[in-house]
């Protein structure tokens, strides 16, 4: 829904307004996937949780996203989004209101686009190609992984010192006419007297070909140690792509990540993923994918009871664990219209060795099955 900015206008001087936003829109949408899903091993006595959890494929939002032609090609741009749980209707981040999107910038078919605010790493932008099943082409519009389930794991690779998003980031993105998409991202610290203190750095390239797309990402992070104020230096770098050929799309990627963990030592985690998705002619798709995370030496939080997640602050860890974790996904969409569809979803989890996983309460699998209904606005 696009409403003219003209409306600005019933608050005086309306020829002046009116000549300023005569190229502006705000465009108001939003997304709701509702989720009913069952769980087993959902406590320590392993027994099965049925709930109305967090939305399994797609965080819930409401946003505003705007555009004014600057003129030469030339244009400012922002976005605001905000998440909210479906089944209760409170905030998904409590306090905060727009935790998904944040940022004001400016865009031009010269220079690219760049974005100063709260946004996705530039990593996880370029790895959603091949994250998971359900990824898209590279493009200067922010891209996403699978919402909340056992198999959303690797876009923790992807991550920031405040997480999957920047908070304080800047972003630069182009998309070259030969089909090379290109970025830079760089977080600041805001923490006066160590400038590197929670920065990260980012930078990425890839490709869009007629039936194939290839992209990777470098990244470092200097996550700050909330015992001693000093940080600690997390990198990753990834590769991996899409092949798509008549009604299949696969992809494959590789994830490699190391963290300095103080006295703990140093983590390495190596992780690779295949998937594909199947899109018949009708109203049924079908996706299925593999993932496994080899984690050596990684710090469990403070309570032993899980494997701390990538870009994560291990200052207040006392142990580390080496082992894996290896899920198996699938799903199937039924598309009632171009924006609402049904989904039925199934992941099986299973941990060896020293890896844990909080939600599996000491067991070493895990599996969800999920229903679900999706529509846009």
């Amino acid at each position: 829904m696009k409403k003219s900015l003209l409306a600005l206008a019933v608050l005086g001087t309306m020829g002046s307004v009116n000549a300023a936003y005569a190229q502006s829109n705000v465009t108001i949408y939003g997304l709701i996937d509702a989720t009913i899903s069952t769980v087993n091993h959902a406590d320590s006595n392993g027994d099965r949780l049925t709930s109305i959890p967090v939305a399994w494929f797609s965080g819930n939002r409401i946003g505003f996203r705007g555009a004014e032609d600057l003129g030469s090609g030339l244009k400012a741009i922002f976005k605001l989004e905000a998440e909210f749980v479906v089944g209760t209707g409170e905030m998904d981040t409590p306090g905060v209101l727009f935790n998904r999107d944040a940022w004001v910038g400016l865009q031009d078919n010269t220079f690219g686009q760049i974005t100063l605010g709260r946004q996705n790493t530039l990593a996880r932008d370029f790895s959603q190609v091949y994250g998971d099943a359900y990824g898209s082409k590279l493009g200067l519009e922010e891209g996403g992984y699978t919402n909340n389930n056992n198999f959303k794991q690797l876009i923790f690779y992807s991550g920031s010192a405040t997480g999957t998003r920047y908070d304080n980031g800047l972003v630069w993105k182009k998309v070259f006419s030969n089909g090379i998409v290109a970025g830079l991202g760089y977080q600041f610290g805001e923490t006066a007297g160590a400038f590197s203190r929670n920065t990260t750095k980012s930078a990425a390239i890839g490709y869009n070909g007629s039936n194939f797309v290839v992209s990777g990402f470098v990244n470092e992070a200097d996550v700050g140690n909330g015992i001693s104020n000093s940080t600690e230096k997390h990198k990753s770098y990834s590769l991996g792509g899409s092949y798509i050929f008549d009604l299949v799309r696969l992809n494959a990627g590789y994830f490699h990540y190391t963290a300095e963990q103080g006295a703990l030592g140093q983590r390495k985690d190596n992780a690779y993923t295949v998937s594909a998705k199947f899109t018949p002619q009708g109203s049924f798709d079908y996706e299925i994918g593999y993932q496994v995370m080899k984690a050596d030496n990684a710090a469990y939080n403070a309570a032993g009871t899980s494997t701390l997640s990538a870009y994560a602050d291990a200052s207040a860890s006392t142990a580390t664990g080496s082992g894996n974790k290896k899920t198996l996904y699938g799903s199937t969409f039924y598309h009632l219209s171009k924006r609402t569809e049904l989904y039925v979803a199934a992941d099986y989890m299973k941990l060896s060795d020293g890896y844990r996983v909080g939600s599996a309460n000491g067991f070493k699998n895990q599996t969800e099955f999920a229903l679900g209904m999706r529509t846009r606005f």
